[in-house]
Order: structure tokens, then C-alpha cells, then sequence
């Protein structure tokens, strides 16, 4: 059993009445590694600071935060770890944000008036529960996911009061690791031992990665049918839907999940940018305001959500609105870069829009000035920059940006986009030059880097596709390659955990851009065998090396 005594917690409340009461309680089950925080902002500091081992969070915060919008940020931003509880606290009890809470699954959810032995009962209840996963963690932290399914699957004999959870997680690993096949099987057993949401969700997902998209919406339709609060399938289907061709029934899903569940802020955005998308700018602007609003106070406020606003209110011919937007993002975003960026491409659209072709462009040189192929931007919005490049007679900086974009391509999806704006601008033969450029690139860094290692000059391996991940940061395939090479030096020199950790972050940022690709099985198992042949698991064991060969073809062009 774990310690609740050693635990170290951060409470988050506004109230000061409140703060006192669980100093109290905490205190009296000899908790003393206590610290505290009023609001979402100085809670998300005192997170980046240090490590907790629990965080208790009351629900509504002050200056327009509460605590699911504050749960959305830790977790979207990786800010607190696998091994941090999160436990709501809170006498809210209006529905729809007790369903958008629950969403978001907190470790645990605790109504008020607290009682304190019913307050000691369910931390004890998670952290006993934390034991069980946090080996598996550890290792899922090191970069091993392949070690922690092996961990989980022990454990589902001692723990069997854990099993559905245990199955979950394993699945969810198998995933990750792009062993699409075994995690589909897994999920279709799981299934065999009841009606389990999880496992239709999972194996909807799984469907989908292999694109099987008709059987995913089928499984995902009678999921919503049956769970009609299980809103994170909402979001699963409107994507399968869209990427069957169907964006109007999409956005209508998104609808569903929104008026169910209104709080969810990435729920409104994805449900705006299909409403633009569609030449919807009412829906869009509704959308848009309720997420500006909603995220005010938030830590992570995103002037592109302005941006998209201004686009809408443009669309619906309300000029003055516009105008209003770009203000107040100018001043309640302050002075960061890419606000300045965001407010320029605003007053660009602004000014396209009032036939005024002179300010259009100067605010277009401004955006490009500050600085426009930062990686802060998304691809869609630099997608707008370079088409309003072309449109302002700006080619060269509108052909920089293209090649940013599709240097860091997380799919096929961006480059068809970006293909399909230039060639409804007429410049087919621009779009083909500028990809037959970006792929030879590529290749020549994936080229070199592969000489060096096959020399065995594996330092300058790794110097080389280290460079070229600064330089392409979203390209999954040279993502990929340069794990590949601190892998290589790692079994040809030595264990050393600093590549071990940067080789564990390069493999997590590329199955994020490519969820799908055959490569993050074959790197998952080789370096699960390093780790196993350096003596990184619990359990001793030569591993295989078969893994290997089948990473022959990350240093082939």
C-alpha cells in the first residue's frame, strides 16, 4: 500500500476558507508536503517548477477559469506527468459541465462538503491504484513502450480488481507502438468480456489508423447509440466522417458532442474550422466567440482562434467586428510573436476585404517580417499566409512558406491541401517543383546521415540527423531517422541515457504527426531490445535484435 503520509500535493482554490479546511485535513493524515495555489495560472507555474505526486483541484476558479479548462491545458501540454493524480474537488452539480469534467477523466471526482475520512479513503484509493501502473510508467517515460505492455500484462494476475484498466492501457500501448494488427485483436477481445466503451472506442480508433473508415463509423454509431454521454466518440466519428468525404455530416456530429458537452475547447475549434470550411460563417463566428470566451483566462489562449474569428466575421460581412477582434487580441495577448504575426495576417484579410490592396499587402510584408515560418504556427495557418503571399504578387516569400510546410508535412492530407492551393491558383507547375524539392531534401539529409553510420562514424550520424530534425521538426520520417541514429550509437557504443531520452521524445513526436506508419513497430521493438540488453527492465533478457533488419529502410532514401 502507499503512503499517503509521504505524498506530496498541490491544492488549488480560490477560497481561502476552503484552502485552510483541506490544510487541515491533509495535515491530519500526516500529509505535510503541501503547497498551494489560487487560480489556474499560478498552478500551471508551481507544475512546470516541480512534480507532484497529487493534485486537488477545485472546479471553480477565479477569473473565468475552472477546473476543466485547467485539466485540458495540463494534459494537451504535457505539463504534468503520467504519474500525477489529478482529483476534482467541487459542489458543482449542473449537468452539462459535470459530463464535461468526467470527459476529461480525473483520477478521481469528489463532491463537496468534504468529510475528511472520505477525503483520506479516495486518495488512498488512487494512490494504491498509482502503484500498480507506475512501473509501466516509468518505462513509458524512458521512451520503452514495449516494456510497460509487458509490465501491465504481469500485472493483471495480482490485480485482477484492475484488469479492464490494465487491458485498457495495454491496447492503448500497442497503438502507439504501430502494431495495429495485435492492437485490433486486443480490443476485439476485451470485447468478448462484456460491453466495454473503452474497447469500442479503441478498436473504432484502431479501424480507422488502418483506414477501414466504413466498419469504424459503423462500430462508433452504435457506441454513441448506446453511450449517448460518451462524448469523446462524438469527436472519433465526426473525424471518420470527414475523412470519408462526409464534412457536412461532421460538423453535425461535432454539433451533438457540443451541445451535450459545450465546455470542451478543442471540441469548438475543430467544430469552427469544418463550419469555415463549408462556407458556414455564422456557425463558425458562434463557435469561434464561445471559444475565445471559454479560454480567456487560460494560460494557452491561441491568437489563431482569433484569427479563424475574423475570417468568419468577414464572411458574414460584419467588418466592424472583424476590426473589434483584431483589437482585442492585440491587447489581451499582448506582444508575442506570433500575435504580432496573427494580428498582421488579420489586417491583411481586413484590408483584402475593403478593396484596399496596398494595406493588404503591407500588413502581409509585416506578417512575413516577423516572422512567419515559426514553428509556432500551424500548418493551416501558414497555409493561409502563403496563399495570401500569392495573392499580394509576394511569390518568393509565398514559395518559402510552402516549402516550410511541406518540409514538415505530418501527412498526406497537408501536401494534398497545399498542392490543391496552388494549383487553384494556377501554379501546377510551381506546386510540383517546390514538392520535388522539399522530397530531395529529405533524402539527401537521410542520405548522409546514413553514411556516416555506415562508415561508422555514428557520433556524426547523429550530429547530422539531429540537424535535420532542428531543421524539419514535423517531418515524421526524418523524425524517425534521427531516432534511429542515437539508437545505432547506442548499440554500437554504449548505453547513454541522454540519447536514450532524446531517441524515446523523436519516436513520440512522430507517431503524433503519423499515428499509422509501418516504422514505429519495427523501432519500437529495436530499441525495447536495447533497453532489455543494457539491463533497463526488471526482468533480464537478450532480447531480439530481429527488429534491425526490418530499419533498413529508415536510411534508404
Amino acid at each position: 500500500m502507499a503512503e499517503l503520509a509521504a505524498a506530496s500535493v498541490l491544492v488549488i482554490d480560490a477560497n481561502p476558507g476552503m484552502r485552510a479546511q483541506l490544510r487541515a485535513m491533509l495535515a491530519s493524515f500526516g500529509v505535510s508536503q503541501v503547497q498551494f495555489a489560487t487560480n489556474a495560472g499560478s498552478a500551471i507555474k508551481r507544475l512546470k517548477e516541480r512534480r507532484f505526486d497529487i493534485v486537488l483541484c477545485e472546479y471553480n476558479l477565479d477569473d473565468g477559469q475552472d477546473g476543466q479548462h485547467l485539466l485540458e491545458d495540463l494534459r494537451s501540454h504535457d505539463i504534468i506527468p503520467l504519474d500525477t493524480l489529478f482529483v476534482m474537488v467541487t459542489g458543482e452539480r449542473n449537468y452539462e459541465r459535470v459530463v464535461s469534467t468526467a470527459e476529461l477523466t480525473p483520477d478521481d471526482y469528489i463532491l463537496k462538503p468534504l468529510a475528511a475520512h472520505a477525503l483520506h479513503y479516495r486518495l488512498q484509493k488512487v494512490l494504491d491504484r498509482r502503484e500498480v501502473f507506475l512501473p509501466a510508467y516509468r518505462l513509458m517515460a524512458m521512451g520503452n513502450p514495449m516494456g510497460a505492455a509487458e509490465i501491465l500484462h504481469e500485472a493483471e494476475a495480482s490485480h485482477p480488481q484492475y484488469r479492464s484498466e490494465l487491458l485498457r492501457k495495454q491496447a492503448e500501448l500497442l497503438i502507439d507502438m504501430g502494431r495495429l494488427d495485435d492492437a485490433e485483436t486486443a480490443y476485439r477481445a476485451a470485447l468478448t468480456l462484456g460491453s466495454l466503451p473503452w474497447a469500442q472506442f479503441g478498436l473504432a480508433r484502431t479501424l480507422m489508423l488502418k483506414k477501414h473508415y466504413e466498419a469504424a463509423e459503423d462500430i462508433l454509431c452504435a457506441l454513441v447509440a448506446e453511450h449517448e454521454l460518451y462524448i469523446g466518440a462524438y469527436d472519433l466519428l465526426a473525424q471518420c466522417r470527414e475523412l470519408r468525404g462526409h464534412s457536412g455530416a461532421a460538423l453535425e456530429t461535432l454539433n451533438d458532442a457540443v451541445r451535450r458537452s459545450p465546455h470542451r475547447l478543442h471540441r469548438l475549434r475543430n467544430s469552427a474550422t469544418l463550419a469555415l470550411q463549408l462556407g458556414q460563417p455564422d456557425a463558425a463566428a458562434e463557435a469561434l466567440g464561445a471559444l475565445i470566451e471559454k479560454s480567456r483566462y487560460s494560460e494557452f489562449r491561441d491568437p489563431e482562434d482569433h484569427v479563424r474569428l475574423v475570417q468568419a466575421q468577414l464572411g458574414q460581412g460584419k467588418p466592424e467586428a472583424a476590426r473589434e477582434t483584431i483589437r482585442d487580441m492585440e491587447r489581451s495577448l499582448g506582444a508575442r510573436r506570433k500575435t504580432q504575426i496573427c494580428a498582421a495576417l488579420c489586417r491583411n484579410l481586413y484590408y483584402t476585404a475593403a478593396a484596399q490592396p496596398e494595406e493588404a499587402r503591407s500588413a502581409l510584408v509585416d506578417a512575413i517580417a516577423t516572422g512567419a515560418d515559426t514553428t509556432e504556427l500551424s500548418p493551416a495557418l501558414k497555409q493561409d499566409l502563403f496563399k495570401a503571399c500569392f495573392d499580394n504578387d509576394l511569390e518568393s516569400e509565398g514559395c518559402e512558406l510552402v516549402l516550410d510546410v511541406l518540409r514538415n508535412a505530418a501527412d498526406d492530407g497537408t501536401v494534398e491541401s497545399t498542392r490543391a492551393a496552388l494549383h487553384s491558383r494556377g501554379l501546377e507547375t510551381l506546386a510540383e517543383e517546390l514538392e520535388t524539392r522539399t522530397r530531395e531534401e529529405v533524402r539527401k539529409l537521410i542520405v548522409t546521415g546514413a553514411e556516416k553510420a555506415k562508415s561508422g562514424d555514428f557520433d556524426g550520424a547523429v550530429v547530422e540527423m539531429m540537424n535535420a530534425a532542428r531543421r524539419m521538426p514535423g517531418n515524421p520520417h526524418v523524425l524517425f531517422n534521427a531516432a534511429l541514429a542515437l539508437l545505432r550509437h547506442i548499440e554500437h557504443r554504449g548505453w547513454n541515457e541522454r540519447f536514450a531520452t532524446q531517441a524515446g521524445a523523436l519516436i513520440t513526436r512522430a507517431r503524433r504527426a503519423d499515428p499509422a506508419s509501418p516504422r514505429l513497430a519495427a523501432i519500437s521493438e529495436f530499441m525495447h531490445a536495447l533497453f532489455k540488453k543494457h539491463d533497463k527492465l526488471r526482468q533480464r533478457g537478450t532480447g531480439s535484435m530481429r527488429a534491425a533488419a526490418g530499419l533498413k529502410d529508415f536510411f534508404s532514401a
